[in-house]
This record gives structure tokens, C-alpha cells and sequence, in this order.
């Protein structure tokens, strides 16, 4: 756990804030009292991802699906508010070390724990489905461990998808390497109840061998393996829990075992003495660490607000056609240009956030393209923002032109607009790229005929290269035009997207 920040706030429908649990692209999950005294993880969702009326309604439905779970092996839904500036979802607290970080610490589960484990899982599972939800995102750092059993936490509760919604459609959702292939290929309406099993086989083996059945490495190579190649099975010592696992791995969903089936081949436990010798301890000490925690300290807010950052240079500002667009689409070695690299971490409490901006077809014809450039994008994102020693946070919006010139034209134009967007990426096709060309350039620099300037310019600069108009705004004359006596590196904008077929892919315009 990490001390709260200047920028967290007191409290949060009614919960005291003690500490923060984690973080990720999707918002930031504290430690939490009730006013009665009970302990809560409370996850608050971002705003940029709030601001999207389909994500509200998802999160509404899912938060009172899962308010429905009644398991044993599950943290219950105490409260949630999906009306809220920013959505927010509070879960009973479990003190106990996670199963990665337990994995990590102490090595491989003896096999009858293994079984243990198993077998509770499987009945939390049950309960999940049993409430019309499929948890999507079974994975170690989802189970916590309790002296008397595990608990399944974050069962389809504000995950990682899409532009800004929980379970849309050709989304991957989920962590690598305890992906089903139907989900990993982005496949929604093929996940289901067995999609699950895979997941738990996934977790299963990890715990009984230490790696995850696919390896590791990026993300893309991963993802292939899970869905062209057998899992690495060698590392679990028995034969009976190695074949069941197995039988959960299988690629054809109709292939793996039912929650039934599979919690009858893991045999029958009771709750005392599951855990290995050892683990009971660091459990108990955790909780007594939890309940001597103090009320936190405000501590003082630092002099450059969390929403600003300083302008972009014209080397990060990507904007670019369809054939660049499909460059990105391999995937989320993004992050580099993207991010840069700047010596030294910043804190939490003094880290800026610079918005991102992706423009694609997400609904059009070409939205297979639109679709990976988005993840690509995201998956970038994600790899940057998890990084302990990033200078700076990033937040992803995303807007859909559907391969239309005039919407094209008209995201542009808000694009530009947005004072918070420091990079920009896309459009995805030369078509809608030239038309959003149309916008910006009405929007970055207008300049008389004459050479006189009617307002100031916002053609994007760095102190190598002067405030200039752009090329397609600069006044016939012989003389070189005269630049706005008002820019500033405040007003930067991006400039105007480039055509993949007079440019070089990766190169600025303007």
C-alpha cells in the first residue's frame, strides 16, 4: 500500500480514504472505512472514461449484477455509485497477500493446496455465472488469499475494453497469458461460462508451477501462443491434477470441464490448514498491519496542478494516414514514442497527466484497422503508466470519425480544440485524414491574403524551429510571412494530418 496523494480526495460516498491499494488505466483502488468501521477496497473509476454515456450504462448494469453475487470465495459488493462524477465500487476487504505476490515470494503451491485452491475458485466461479456475469479476468493478482480460503475479487467490475466500455464488442479484455483464445481474439459473443475454466486452468498451473502455462514476453507473442500452442504443463509434478488441468486448457470451449465437473475432480477440503506452513503467519501479520493503520495525513498539494503539462514538442505529435495506421496496428512497442525518456521518476503526488488522442474508423469499413491502431494505442498506454520510474501519466480518449469525411472533419476540429491533448494519433485512412486536414488547418493558423495576421498562430514549435504559419495558410508573397507576435508555447495545437502518399510514415506535419 502507498500514501495517499494531494490530489485523492478525503472520502468517497461516505468511505474515509486510508491508503492507495493500486492503480491502472481504468482508476485507482483505495483502502477504505465505512462510518459503521468496516474495511473496504474502494475502486474509482477515471473521469475520462465516465464521460462516456455507454460506459455509465454498463457499469451500472454490471455493479448491480455483481451486488447479486452471494459466494463464499467472492469479496461481496458493499456499495457503488455508477451515477457519480466518478463512478466509484467498494468490495469487503481481504487483508491477505495476493496469489502472484504469494507465488512470487514463497514459490509453487504444494499440490494438494493447488486442489484446495481449486476447488474454491470453482465455487466462486459458480456463484459469478450464477449471477449473469463471466468474471473475463481470472489471473493471480485477482485471487487473495485468507486463512480460511481464497477470495475471487474484481469479477467483471470496470476492466480494461474498447474506447471506453466494459465489454464491447472486438475488445480484448482480460491479461495476457490467462486469456481463452476465443478471447483473445477479440471474440465477445463466443465468451462465456468455459472461458472462465480456461482462465482458472491458467491460474492453476501458476501456482502449481510458478510460470503461466504460456510463458511470458510481450503481449502479441503471448496471445499467439495461447491460441496456436500447447501450455508448458511439465512444471506440475502430479499426474491427476496435470491432466485436469489440462482437460481446462483445451482450445474448443465445448472441450473443457464444467465448474461441476471440475470442482468434483479436485476432491473435497474443509477450511483449516489449506495454506502451506508459513503462509498463516504472513497472513495474520498482514491484518495486524491493516488495523494499526493511522487516519492519513493531507499531505501539501504541489505547485504544478496533476492536468497540466507542458506543451508538446512537434517530435511528439503523431498524426498520421492509412498506411502509417497500419504500422501501429502491430501492437504496444507504441509506448517509446509516445512517452519519451526523461531522467529520473517524478511522485505521484507531482506527476502531470498528458492526454493522448486517438482518431479512428471504430464503426466504419474500416474498422478492423481503426480497431487494432486502438489497441495498439491503449496497450501502449498501459505499459507506460505501469512503469514506477514515468515522469508523467497518460490518459487515452478516443473518438470514432466512422470513416466519414465530415465527421472526420468535425473530430478534428474538437480535437484541436481540447486544450488537454498533447498527442495526437490517426486518422486511420487517407480519405478522412485529408478531410481532418480540412478542419485543422482552419483551426491552427488563419492568416489575410495579404499577409497580415487575423489571430494569432497555433502552429505547434519548439526553440529549434520558430513560430511559423503553416505551409497551406502562408500567404502568397515573396517575402517570407511574418509570425504572430502573440504565439506562445501555450497555444500549441497540432498541426494538420499528413496523406501516407506524399509524406513518409512517422514524420510531423506542418
Amino acid at each position: 500500500m502507498r500514501p495517499l496523494t494531494a490530489q485523492d480526495p478525503e472520502s468517497v460516498g461516505g468511505y474515509r480514504l486510508l491508503a492507495r491499494i493500486g492503480a491502472g488505466g481504468m482508476g485507482v483502488v483505495y483502502l477504505a472505512r465505512s462510518d459503521g468501521g468496516a474495511l473496504a477496497a474502494l475502486k474509482v473509476i477515471r473521469a475520462e472514461h465516465a464521460a462516456d454515456p455507454g460506459f455509465r450504462a454498463r457499469f451500472r448494469r454490471e455493479a448491480q449484477a455483481a451486488a447479486r453475487v452471494d459466494g463464499r470465495w467472492t469479496a461481496p459488493v458493499t456499495a457503488a455509485d455508477p451515477e457519480a462524477a466518478e463512478p466509484w465500487i467498494a468490495t469487503a476487504f481481504v487483508p491477505g497477500p495476493s496469489l502472484a505476490e504469494t507465488v512470487t515470494e514463497h514459490g509453487p503451491l504444494p499440490a494438494d493446496t493447488v486442489r484446495a485452491l481449486g476447488a474454491r475458485l470453482a465455487e466462486a466461479l459458480a456463484a459469478v455465472h450464477a449471477a449473469g456475469l463471466v468474471h473475463r479476468d481470472i489471473k493471480p493478482g485477482n485471487v487473495l488469499l485468507a486463512l480460511d480460503g481464497p477470495r475471487l475479487i474484481d469479477f467483471g467490475i470496470a476492466r480494461a475494453g474498447g474506447a471506453t466500455a466494459l465489454t464491447a464488442t472486438d475488445v480484448v479484455i482480460g491479461t495476457p497469458g490467462y486469456l481463452p483464445p476465443e478471447q483473445a481474439r477479440a471474440r465477445d459473443e463466443e465468451v462465456g461460462p468455459p472461458s472462465d475454466v480456461f482462465s482458472l486452468g491458467c491460474v492453476l498451473a501458476y501456482a502449481a508451477s510458478g510460470r503461466p502455462p504460456f510463458g511470458g514476453g510481450t503481449a502479441p507473442a503471448v496471445i499467439f501462443r495461447t491460441v496456436h500452442e500447447d501450455p508448458r504443463l511439465d512444471g506440475i509434478t502430479e499426474d491427476g491434477l496435470r491432466t485436469l488441468v489440462a482437460r481446462c486448457l483445451a482450445k474448443d470451449p465445448a472441450a473443457r470441464p464444467t465448474l461441476a465437473e471440475l470442482r468434483t475432480g479436485l476432491g473435497a477440503f474443509g477450511t483449516d490448514d489449506w495454506l502451506p506452513p508459513g503462509l498463516p503467519a504472513v497472513i495474520a501479520e498482514r491484518s495486524a498491519q491493516v488495523l494499526r493503520l493511522p487516519e492519513p495525513e493531507r499531505p501539501t498539494a504541489p505547485g504544478t496542478p496533476v492536468d497540466e503539462a507542458p506543451a508538446p514538442s512537434r517530435r511528439r505529435l503523431l498524426v498520421m494516414g492509412g498506411a502509417a495506421a497500419a504500422v501501429l496496428a502491430a501492437g504496444g512497442t507504441t509506448a517509446a514514442w509516445l512517452t519519451g525518456r526523461r531522467n529520473g521518476p517524478a511522485t505521484a503526488a507531482s506527476r502531470p497527466r498528458r492526454t493522448v488522442a486517438v482518431q479512428a474508423d471504430l464503426s466504419g469499413s474500416g474498422k478492423a484497422l481503426g480497431t487494432a491502431v486502438e489497441r495498439g494505442v491503449r496497450l501502449a498506454v498501459e505499459e507506460h503508466n505501469a512503469r514506477a520510474d514515468r515522469r508523467f501519466d497518460l490518459v487515452l480518449t478516443v473518438l470514432d470519425d466512422a470513416g466519414d469525411a465530415g465527421r472526420a472533419e468535425e473530430v478534428a476540429r474538437r480535437v484541436v480544440a481540447d486544450g488537454r491533448v498533447c498527442a495526437v494519433i490517426g486518422p486511420t485512412s487517407d480519405a478522412t485524414a485529408l478531410a481532418a486536414g480540412t478542419g485543422t488547418r482552419r483551426r491552427c493558423c488563419r492568416w489575410s491574403r495579404t499577409g497580415r495576421a487575423r489571430t494569432r498562430c497555433t502552429l505547434p514549435w519548439t526553440r529549434r524551429t520558430p513560430p511559423r504559419p503553416c505551409s497551406s495558410c502562408a500567404p502568397p508573397t515573396p517575402r517570407s510571412p511574418r509570425p504572430c507576435s502573440a504565439i506562445s508555447r501555450a497555444c500549441a495545437r497540432p498541426a494538420a494530418p499528413f496523406s501516407s502518399r506524399t509524406r513518409r510514415p512517422g514524420t510531423t506535419a506542418g
